[in-house]
């Protein structure tokens, strides 16, 4: 009776977890739809939180007619402007100015060379500021159109603004699909079943929904902010940890039925053979992640809890949803690589068996020249290119960004893109005294009023984002006091002196954290450095790469300001989880009684294979951000999924190997492990992982 009743409940259990599922789904399924009305790609989404630009830019919020949008409209004709291309232009504007609520009347700007005419143009129409900004520069496209040799762009901070907003709209279903692709056919080659492939690739899209309602639960209770970056690295997140996840507990599990009868058993044995590894490699990045709060800047202050929202919801649908799916289809579930009870697995020679042979020989010499090779590699991240301006963040140069370009060849010695100042209101004549009093300054005139604010337009006499315009902006700063200066090129200026600060707050919060958990999961001194050591020295060879390809094969004429620190938080948390796997067997090992060196390569070898499959997997997936359509993506899946590819096939593999053969049981220290040879019983058999 009681054998039966054990069998019942063991029958139970994994319907009991799925029917659990249903219900959550069921619950978090109106929020998930929800998450896309939340996700805004606004400016000051990306802007950083105390910055001048941004206070600039809240304040036109609040001014009557709420923020400006700002354009440009460029005409141009090689060989010089017709009488008639003037009057087109005319008309064209005229219509423009009667159909919308222009702030001021368009004034034509000619260029020097006599082909190019600008007419600046700027509105507050009421509306929803992303809507009415959209709105606005698509219907100024449609009235004012290209013929017969006239060229006629429409370009300014509204145009650029729009463009990239499309680029993320477009970041969802691309992505996803992308993402989901990739992730689909490495399965299908790592597992070489029809069948089991489709188990985990099902669980992640389980795991992602839930994320897109865990997400929007926390921008209403908490303020998050969503927008498309932040909500696209969720994803890549969800499917490429997940992934993972799910490759080591498939892994050990398919070992476990060749020992256990019942798939139940099994997978009991396999979460408790793996379970504490991926616990706490998850931990790790969800740490790591949500040091990202520190940040000032908005678009990484955000992506620090979607992120982690992410790695999180991976973890918990790989430990329970997938091991009970798994359970219920049993063993067929493998075929036709079933693994009977009580079969051995071919025994064939790994590549990491070699490899591992190979370090355990010249541990010293491999170690040396491993690191010396990274150190080559990092010295590449002296030719990155200097900071992207907002021109240059796009793949394919949109319409925007033609229009810019096309002003800057006309007209070398101007700006076409204002300065904004918010001075108080009873100051503003002071304030604008004092502006055109300013080296550098073209003009200024005064703008809207309103909530106690005045705001003044100021044209600097320097082309937009130049070392002169920068000297103009700092000047204003330092001369007006109790006045905020902001637009497109204080913007930019304000990211990249926010992400050189954030660098110094973050960087070592998340080595602190990671090293902490390290710690205490190893019980060791030695090993957390020596991992932490080894991701950080991936990270400089990841972008010393990126500074030799970026520009000379990509073509991309910056850098993201950014790139630095989101690269090293996703790539000190994600190549810490490989440690982790490695480390904890290499710990087990030593625990069973084996001497240092056997413990080091016996880990390799049991866990080489999964961890290799686990980084191609992530980072295929964060090479997905290549395929977007900005330049900072690009530049930070690159980096990852490089970085991720050092990691899983030279640093685990030779480096950290290696140097646990030549420091032997010091790797442990302090700990007892580091002083004398555990006493347990050798025929213990090891757990793996």
């Amino acid at each position: 009776m009681g054998a039966a009743t054990t069998q019942t409940r063991r029958r139970a259990v994994p319907w009991l977890l799925l029917a659990l599922w249903i219900g959550v789904l069921a619950v978090a399924s109106p929020f998930a739809a929800k998450l896309a009305d939340v996700q805004h790609d606004r400016i000051t989404d990306y802007l950083p939180a105390s910055a001048d630009s941004t206070k600039v830019a809240e304040l036109q919020e609040q001014l009557p007619g709420g923020e400006t949008t700002q354009l440009v409209l460029v005409y141009h004709r090689d060989g010089g402007l017709t009488p008639a291309d003037r009057e087109t232009a005319e008309r064209q504007v005229a219509r423009i100015a009667g159909e919308h609520e222009l702030t001021a009347a368009p004034r034509s700007v000619p260029a020097g060379d006599g082909a190019t005419l600008m007419y600046p143009m700027a509105t507050n129409e009421p509306g929803s500021d992303e809507d009415l900004r959209d709105a606005f520069v698509e219907d100024v496209r449609e009235s004012a159109h290209s013929a017969d040799g006239l060229t006629v762009e429409v370009g300014g901070p509204g145009a650029l603004n729009t463009d990239a907003a499309k680029v993320y709209d477009s970041l969802g279903g691309p992505l996803l699909y992308t993402t989901v692709g990739v992730v689909a056919v490495l399965l299908i080659l790592i597992y070489r079943s029809p069948v089991l492939w489709l188990v985990p690739l099902v669980v992640a899209g389980v795991a992602d929904y839930l994320s897109m309602g865990v997400a929007y639960g926390l921008n209403q209770a908490f303020g998050t902010s969503v927008s498309g970056q932040s909500s696209g690295i969720m994803t890549i997140l969800v499917f490429g940890a997940g992934t993972d996840y799910a490759l080591l507990l498939v892994s050990r599990y398919r070992e476990e039925l060749r020992r256990i009868e019942r798939p139940y058993e099994a997978m009991k044995a396999a979460l408790r053979g793996c379970g504490p590894a991926v616990l706490a490699s998850s931990g790790t990045v969800a740490a790591g992640l949500l040091c990202l709060l520190a940040a000032d800047l908005n678009s990484n202050r955000g992506m620090g809890p979607l992120g982690t929202v992410g790695v999180l919801c991976a973890l918990v649908a790989m430990l329970t949803l997938l091991p009970a799916i798994l359970v219920l289809l049993g063993r067929r579930v493998f075929w036709p690589l079933v693994p009977a009870f009580g079969s051995t697995p071919t025994a064939r020679r790994s590549l990491f068996a070699a490899m591992g042979s190979s370090a355990g020989r010249r541990p010293v010499t491999v170690l040396v020249s491993g690191a010396l090779a990274l150190g080559a590699l990092a010295l590449g991240a002296l030719n990155l290119p200097s900071s992207l301006k907002q021109e240059d963040s796009f793949v394919d140069r949109p319409e925007s960004v033609a229009a810019m370009r096309t002003l800057a060849a006309a007209y070398p010695e101007s700006s076409a893109q204002p300065i904004t100042v918010m001075t108080p209101a009873g100051r503003a004549e002071a304030t604008v005294t004092a502006i055109r009093a300013t080296d550098g300054v073209d003009s200024a005139s005064r703008g809207r009023t309103g909530e106690g604010w005045t705001e003044i337009s100021v044209l600097a006499s320097a082309p937009p984002q130049t070392p002169a315009e920068t000297r103009t902006i700092e000047a204003l700063r330092e001369k007006l006091d109790g006045s905020y200066v902001g637009g497109p090129s204080a913007q930019q200026l304000d990211l990249k002196d926010t992400n050189a600060r954030d660098r110094l707050v973050v960087v070592p919060i998340v080595l602190v954290s990671v090293l902490l958990i390290l710690i205490a999961l190893l019980r060791s001194l030695v090993a957390p450095l020596l991992l932490v050591a080894a991701v950080v020295a991936v990270w400089g060879a990841a972008l010393g790469l990126g500074g030799l390809v970026f520009g000379p094969v990509f073509g991309f004429d910056g850098t993201d300001p950014g790139l630095g620190l989101l690269s090293f938080v996703f790539l000190v948390a994600l190549g810490v989880d490989y440690g982790i796997f490695l480390m904890h067997r290499m710990r087990e090992e030593s625990l069973a009684g084996a001497e240092p060196a056997a413990a080091a390569l016996t880990a390799l070898r049991t866990t080489g294979g999964v961890i290799a499959s686990a980084g191609l997997v992530l980072a295929a997936t964060f090479s997905v951000l290549m395929n977007m359509g900005l330049v900072q993506l690009v530049e930070l899946g690159f980096v990852i999924a490089v970085g991720v590819l050092l990691d899983t096939f030279l640093v685990r593999t030779y480096l950290v190997t290696s140097a646990s053969v030549a420091l032997g049981r010091k790797v442990w220290w302090p700990g007892p492990m580091s002083r004398a040879p555990v006493p347990e019983a050798a025929a213990r058999q090891p757990e793996r992982v």
